[in-house]
């Protein structure tokens, strides 16, 4: 809209049209910019779930969240802690590469099957692991993104 507008005031600075053209021009802009409905989103976002990442020594990484962040232990096993964090949690996957391996977020009205088809509607690729309400999919830049009900 900006180089219209600058356009717009250009031609009316080297006289090619009057004030009123130039205000009716703008008044016409905003107007349409007002009528315009704004993108509907696909889902509507509530929280961060929770945050899972891979780490080499799932121990190792509990302790260090236990003791600088004070994250109690929700869940635990050999290859995988799952740590409190208010309503949210991390959670430690064994991996010899560290680094992300997912996000979560609650949406509003979750059901997994739904979602699935919403999301290949948008044309993006689900997956879902058989037997479960998770869904996945990756963003722009292929990091992985989950979805799930809200839990306040």
């Amino acid at each position: 809209m900006e180089p219209i507008i600058s356009k717009m005031l250009a031609d009316y600075e080297q006289g090619k049209v009057s004030r009123r053209q130039l205000i009716r021009g703008l008044a016409a802009m905003a107007a349409a910019a007002q009528a315009a409905p704004g993108a509907a989103s696909t889902f509507k976002g509530l929280a961060i779930n929770h945050i899972a990442i891979r780490v080499t020594d799932v121990q190792r990484s509990r302790d260090f969240y236990q003791k600088h962040l004070g994250m109690p232990v929700i869940q635990e096993a050999k290859d995988n802690c799952f740590l409190g964090l208010g309503n949210n949690f991390l959670t430690l996957f064994h991996n010899q590469s560290p680094g992300l391996d997912h996000f979560c977020f609650a949406i509003e009205n979750f059901k997994a099957g739904a979602v699935v088809e919403q999301l290949k509607r948008q044309g993006l690729n689900p997956r879902r692991p058989s037997g479960s309400d998770r869904v996945y999919f990756p963003d722009p830049d292929g990091l992985t993104v989950q979805l799930s009900r809200y839990r306040p």
